[in-house]
């Protein structure tokens, strides 16, 4: 008699014990997260707040300025995305489009900033190169060429650190085999009805794409409407943003101003939904209109917009941090001289001497990560997808909320369990900031893992967890170490939920760059802000060489 065949035990994914899994990794989310929402809300549901809020005379213009910043700078980043992506999926350059994001992505918002405002300033790189020779300048102009009135430098501060991150969500859900191909077979089709590339693009692949990066455009939209830390360093200073204002509030000692504060934070989350819900009718409306092209094929020809657009991206990052690296080591620099007089490192002995700081940096960001990826991987494997897709709104809490606001839950809620400055309300704080942007880049990758694996896997007898450890978590290498770099970085780059909840106990690299951009050290602002930007960039490369592919040896027999 030959072998015995085995019977393939199917396997079942949603038993009671996986539910009950799930279930309590629900209720481990689920109840700070609420618990935050509910003490925001009620400190910023005061009736007297609200009306201190509606008799204070900056309140139109900060609302106004908020608008206009926070919708001008999503539509840009989303435009220029857009376009970007279209030109680098029809001309199947994807991967070196994609290349140089790690580095974007890895600067923080803060550091950005400060490098822009090095660069945009009235004494800064820009106008020294124009100095004298074109200008006639011998000394720096009064131009408000940053925190100017109208917003310009913090919109295009917020739409060249958002493009990058746009594009990485969009390359998330083109790592997914099965879309990739499919999209492509729907691209060739539409080419040979006789639309031009770009033109299928646009109708075919677009609208299903866009429909995939709600969540992602959502994010970046809620933080154009209530950024804090870029808007202290490039934005508008009188009137200032309404999150800014908020933040000016909340610092006041006065239960009555704090209180203002928190409605203006609750005001702040009533903008963002009121424009989210006006930009999802924008893109329903723009869905229709693709879909009646009236038959439009569109014209081969190339655009050098997008190209030159690319080019741009790519040389302002890299002149900002090259501003940041002479600024850090910069001694005597007087206008116009495009170079230092005189080079210097104290300002890195100074910042090697707050070894504190940095090490609060790191365990944070390391501590908030790590958990914060060992939750995804169990939500992601044990929850019913009915449950994931209908409890991502509450897991996502944190990337809409203002994060004024939301500071002031996690205040509430540290003050009622006696958190507040201390060192597990900190990491707390932290992890529940970094949880929904690494399930975000992680579901994608994992939720699109090819079940035939698993099924081979049981056909073969082997057990679920040696199919985790042997066969699924080694495929996804890759993405779960990218997704613990990205929360790496968004952790090293948290201001208010470090300075409120840490109480002024803990500093990180971030709260002192911030702190210091107001002042005039340049060259120990420029070395925290290069400290900020190098701690994340460590990071996106230590990922990418532990999720580099396996490469087998071949012997001759």
């Amino acid at each position: 008699m030959g072998t015995p065949i085995r019977r393939v035990i199917p396997v079942t994914h949603h038993g009671p014990l996986r539910r009950l899994g799930a279930a309590a990794l629900l209720a481990l989310a689920a109840v700070p997260l609420l618990w935050t929402a509910f003490e925001a809300l009620k400190t910023g549901g005061s009736p007297a707040a609200w009306h201190a809020l509606a008799q204070d005379p900056a309140l139109p213009d900060a609302a106004l300025l908020t608008l206009w910043t926070g919708l001008a700078s999503t539509l840009l980043a989303w435009w220029g995305a857009a376009a970007l992506l279209a030109r680098g999926f029809v001309r199947h350059r994807l991967a070196r489009l994609l290349r140089g994001l790690p580095m974007m992505l890895a600067t923080p918002h803060a550091a950005l900033a400060i490098g822009f405002l090095f660069l945009l300033a009235p004494s800064g790189w820009l106008l020294r190169a124009l100095s004298p020779w074109l200008t006639g300048f011998d000394s720096p102009p009064p131009w408000p060429t940053t925190q100017d009135p109208w917003g310009l430098g913090l919109i295009a501060a917020l739409v060249i650190k958002e493009i990058p991150f746009l594009l990485w969500t969009a390359a998330t859900q083109l790592q997914r085999d099965d879309v990739r191909q499919r999209w492509r077979a729907e691209h060739a089709l539409a080419q040979t009805l006789g639309y031009a590339p770009r033109r299928a693009f646009w109708l075919v692949l677009w609208p299903q794409l866009s429909t995939r990066l709600r969540w992602p455009l959502l994010a970046v939209l809620a933080y154009g409407l209530t950024v804090v830390d870029m808007a202290l360093v490039m934005g508008p200073a009188s009137p200032p943003t309404l999150a800014v204002l908020a933040w000016q509030w909340l610092q006041d000692a006065d239960p009555a101003t704090y209180a203002q504060g928190a409605a203006a934070g609750v005001l702040l989350a009533l903008m963002v939904l009121a424009c989210s819900a006006l930009w999802q009718a924008a893109q329903q409306l723009q869905r229709k209109v693709l879909a009646h092209g009236h038959g439009l094929r569109g014209s081969s020809a190339r655009t050098p917009g997008t190209e030159l657009g690319l080019w741009l991206l790519v040389g302002v990052y890299a002149v900002v941090l090259l501003a940041l690296a002479v600024g850090s080591v910069s001694g005597v620099w007087a206008f116009p001289a495009v170079w230092p007089q005189s080079f210097t490192t104290a300002a890195w002995q100074q910042v090697a001497q707050s070894s504190g700081t940095v090490f609060t940096t790191l365990w944070l960001a390391t501590g908030s990560s790590a958990i914060a990826l060992v939750w995804s991987v169990a939500w992601l494997e044990l929850a019913p997808r009915r449950w994931d897709e209908a409890l991502r709104p509450l897991l996502y809490l944190p990337l809409v909320l203002p994060a004024v606001l939301w500071v002031v839950g996690l205040y509430g809620v540290g003050l009622q369990l006696r958190l507040e400055g201390q060192a597990s309300g900190l990491l707390i704080a932290h992890t529940l900031m970094v949880l929904p942007y690494v399930l975000l880049a992680l579901s994608p990758a994992y939720l699109g893992f090819d079940p035939r694996y698993a099924q081979l896997n049981a056909s073969l007898g082997r057990s679920g967890r040696a199919f985790l450890l042997r066969v699924k978590w080694p495929l996804l290498k890759r993405s779960l170490a990218s997704a613990t770099a990205v929360g790496f970085a968004v952790s090293v780059a948290q201001y208010l939920p470090t300075l409120y909840v840490g109480a002024g106990r803990f500093s990180s690299v971030t709260t002192e760059a911030v702190t210091l951009a107001s002042g005039g050290q340049r060259s120990l602002t420029s070395a925290y802000a290069g400290l900020q930007l190098a701690l994340p960039v460590l990071a996106f490369a230590l990922a990418a060489w532990l999720g580099r592919p396996r490469r087998f040896r071949h012997t001759a027999a």
